[in-house]
Formats: C-alpha cells, sequence, structure tokens
C-alpha cells in the first residue's frame, strides 16, 4: 500500500504456454454506470500482456491482474498465478489490496456527510468512547478531515505496535492499544498543517466512523459503499471458497506469505476485491464525476471524494483519501495505490476521457509504473531487474551504516546469500544484487550505488528514486 509500503525518504511463469489471458467482459455501462463509457482505447492487450510476461519472467511476481475500462469496455490482462501449481490467475481472483482501503473509508465519510451524521470538521475525539484522550495542539483538534486527507500530525504507524508475528504484523493491535497510544502521544505539528502519509490515521477514522454507526468496519463498508455499488467480491473475512480464490501473497523475496489482518486499523487497509470488482468501483467514481446531476447511489458522496481539500504542490492536491495529479493539458487522474506484506496494487481513473485501471499483484513488488504506463503510455516502465549471486566477501565489503543527512541513515546487513537495507525508522527490506557495486530493492523502484575503496570496502553509497540520486558515507 501507498500505504503499508515503504517510504524511503527524497513508491512463476503462466502454467498454459499460450502466456497470457485476456478476457472481455460487458461494456462499461453494463458493470456500473453507462455516463462511464469512454470513446479513448488505451494500451492494446498485446502491449499490456508483454509487460506482464516480462515481470513474472524476471521474478519481480508470481502473477497478476490488470483491469481497464476504456472505449472497449471492462477487458482483463493476466498472467501468472497466485502460487505454484495453482490456477492461473483472472478477474475472478481475489487480492489484499491494501491501502486503496482508504478510499472505500473516505466514501463512507462522505456519505455520512452527506446524511448528516457527521461533519468533516469535527473532532475524532468526538465519537470515541467517553474519556478518550486524543492529541491535540491547542485548541486545535484533529478532525475527521485530518485524517482523511493526511493532515493529522499523526505519525505513519504507532509506536506501541510490537508484532510477535511480522508476517501478520497487525492481527493483535486492539482498539485498547490504539486508545493508549493516543493518550500518551504528542504531536509534532499542528492538525492540518502538513500532509504526513499515515495509516494509523486512516485506521483510527475507520474505527471511528464505524462507531457512529454502532457497527463494526466491515458491516459499515458492506452496507454504505459495496451493496450499493453492487461489489459482491469486495470483504475482510472471506468465506472458504473466497480463501481459494485469494492469490497466495508473495514477500519481496519470493517467499509465500499469511494474509493481513488489521484488527482496530481495518479502515487503513484491510479490504480484499477482484479486479472486476474494482473496475465496477472504477466507473462509478467516474460516472459520479462526469454527471453531477446523478441521482446514483453514492454519486454525491463519490464526488465529494474527489474535492480537493489541500494542496500537496504544483499539479497535485489531496482530495479525501484520493491524490488528484493535473496534467499539462488540464486533465486530473485521480490515484491510489496499496500493498501488503504479499499483495500490491494500484488504482487510478481519469474523468475526463472515461478511462480507468486497476492492477493487482500476488507480490510486495511495486507495480505502481505499469497501472500509470497503461494509462499514459509516456510514463516510463520500471526495468525489471536480474538478481545475480556474488560470494559472501564481496558482499560484506558493502555491509555497513551510510549517512544521507544527519537524521535519516540507511543500514546495509547481510544474512546468508541475502543482503538487507533498513532506512531509520522503516522496516527491513531485502536487496538484491544487480552487479558487484548496485542493489536494488523489489518492495519499490528503487537502487543503491556503492563506491569501494582499494580494500574492497564501501566508502559511499547512493540511494536512486524516484528520479533522484541522493549519496551518503559511510558512518560504520
Amino acid at each position: 500500500m501507498r500505504t503499508f509500503r515503504p517510504a524511503l525518504i527524497l513508491g512463476v511463469t503462466c502454467l498454459a504456454q499460450a502466456g497470457c489471458a485476456s478476457t472481455r467482459a460487458a461494456p462499461a455501462a453494463q458493470i456500473a454506470e453507462s455516463e462511464a463509457r469512454s470513446s479513448v482505447t488505451l494500451l492494446p492487450d498485446s502491449a499490456i500482456a508483454s509487460i506482464l510476461r516480462e515481470r513474472v519472467a524476471s521474478g519481480t511476481t508470481p502473477g497478476v491482474v490488470v483491469g481497464v475500462l476504456d472505449a472497449g469496455g471492462a477487458r482483463y490482462i493476466s498472467h501468472g498465478t497466485g502460487a505454484p501449481g495453482s490456477a492461473e490467475l483472472d478477474r475472478n481472483t481475489l487480492f489484499e489490496i491494501g491501502s486503496i482501503t482508504k478510499t472505500f473509508t473516505s466514501t463512507i465519510l462522505a456519505d455520512m456527510v452527506g446524511r448528516g451524521e457527521v461533519s468533516l470538521d469535527d473532532p475524532v475525539a468526538k465519537y470515541l468512547p467517553a474519556g478518550t484522550r486524543v492529541p491535540a495542539t491547542g485548541d486545535r483538534a484533529i478532525t475527521l478531515r485530518d485524517l482523511a486527507t493526511h493532515f493529522s500530525g499523526l505519525p505513519r504507524l504507532p509506536n506501541n505496535l510490537s508484532p510477535r508475528d511480522i508476517n501478520n504484523p497487525y492481527v493483535e493491535y486492539t482498539a485498547d492499544k490504539l486508545y493508549a497510544f493516543l493518550a500518551g502521544h504528542e504531536l509534532a505539528r499542528s492538525p492540518g498543517s502538513r500532509f504526513d502519509y499515515s495509516n494509523l490515521g486512516a485506521g483510527l477514522l475507520g474505527h471511528a466512523l464505524a462507531l457512529r454507526a454502532n457497527t463494526d468496519y466491515e458491516t459499515l463498508v458492506r452496507t454504505r459503499v459495496l451493496l450499493p455499488l453492487g461489489m459482491s467480491d469486495t470483504k475482510i473475512a472471506l468465506s472458504a471458497s473466497d480463501r481459494e480464490r485469494l492469490a497466495a501473497g508473495h514477500n519481496a523475496g519470493g517467499q509465500v506469505v499469511p494474509p493481513w489482518d488489521l484488527a482496530s486499523l481495518q479502515g487503513a487497509g484491510a479490504l480484499r476485491s477482484s479486479a472486476a470488482d474494482m473496475l465496477r468501483y472504477l466507473a462509478a467514481h467516474i460516472a459520479a464525476e462526469v454527471d453531477s446531476a446523478s441521482r446514483r447511489p453514492l454519486a454525491a458522496a463519490l464526488r465529494l471524494t474527489h474535492a480537493p481539500q489541500h494542496s500537496l504542490g504544483p499539479g497535485a492536491d489531496m482530495g479525501l483519501a484520493w491524490i488528484r495529479a493535473t496534467t499539462g493539458s488540464g486533465a486530473r487522474i485521480f490515484s491510489h495505490d496499496g500493498g501488503t506484506g504479499g499483495h500490491r496494487s494500484f488504482a487510478a481513473f481519469e474523468p475526463s476521457r472515461r478511462v480507468a485501471v486497476i492492477v493487482l499483484s500476488a507480490s510486495a513488488a511495486e507495480v505502481t509504473d505499469i497501472g500509470r504506463h497503461v494509462l499514459d503510455s509516456s510514463y516510463p516502465l520500471s526495468r525489471a531487474r536480474v538478481a545475480v549471486t556474488l560470494p559472501p566477501e564481496v558482499l560484506d565489503g558493502l555491509v555497513g551504516e551510510y549517512a544521507l543527512t544527519p537524521q535519516f541513515h540507511i543500514t546495509i546487513t547481510r544474512e546468508g546469500t541475502q543482503m538487507y537495507l533498513q532506512a531509520t525508522g522503516q522496516p527491513r527490506f531485502p536487496l538484491y544484487a544487480e552487479s558487484e557495486n548496485t542493489l536494488f530493492l523489489r518492495v519499490v523502484d528503487a537502487l543503491v550505488t556503492f563506491t569501494r575503496g582499494a580494500d574492497g570496502r564501501a566508502t559511499t553509497i547512493t540511494l536512486h528514486q524516484g528520479g533522484s540520486s541522493t549519496p551518503g558515507q559511510r558512518v560504520r
């Protein structure tokens, strides 16, 4: 998820010999809203299939599904499987969508605002149990709007999140632990003053809205969003047959990992869905935006989630969970990505062209570039990197701690044949060697290069990510 994804500072072959599967569904008018039908055709199936084949062949992911909504209606291109020996992925395969869940939580909020049940500027404390302390600065309380836009001042994650099982890190994070964190936390800045992406804040929002509705989060999202939009394949709790359709998740190292359970923070990233259901969701967003008079289910609430609440800089605004980018031609693209321990996702729609894309992968490796490239073929794809095996003595020359800034360090370690990178305040992630002096991450599109001294020991490091290159010196 942009979600449960790392944020470095400065984002199995197909069993059938035929390769990728491509299917077409009913026109967009029949899967959701007739207004969503487009006259624009995005990348052809063959081009998307080629991208997916390359990603699977590189070992980046065992399988991925792309759903496209354009002039051809809804179409789906898939390649690979969720696990060796399992069935090929298709439009009905279920994936964890991670932080894209936040857009559903914001839709609940917008719906409750429309019904007069809450206000965007209500303090979140108003909907928590009596006596619950929520941090504030002076008389500026954290509001529902702050939580939905990542302007609350709360950290990305609470400091009392200490999972016993790193493969399911949120399962034991109860409401009591959430309240305990809030009671002891002091804000470093005033709510509303700065964007700081917070899974904690989005989870708190979902929790508070469920309490306001006197129900649990899954019931709330099902009754307020999923049922009105006809989304029968989006859920948290899975039946036995659902579990058979859930793609096995893989971490960045390619190992199978279990699904995540988010306990009190479900509103931040707990939903599972299929490509077919997610295109239905995106089509509803497009329809709501292009027909301001629409009385279709949730149209007003969906439009409210699109409305800019804060500027994020030139050409970018923060809506309620959705990030809106404005292109040079004036087109507005709404997007959100997501990730868990074993899945990665990206969703985007462009109302002016009435097009949308969803990418769902059975791996924690990044897929945002695929989705953006499908929407706009001029957007570059990340290069599929191939890992090589190096002798331990060569890798040991890179092990150490490097300072990119006084406050931001990167530590490189080795365990057996596996290298790891850990940045200040962030989890540890696997690194893979592309050459003796270049290592890359799969969980985000980033790589690090090293300069070695005469003794073979690295003296400097450079982090390459998002078009920026940031050098650092060895300090240990």
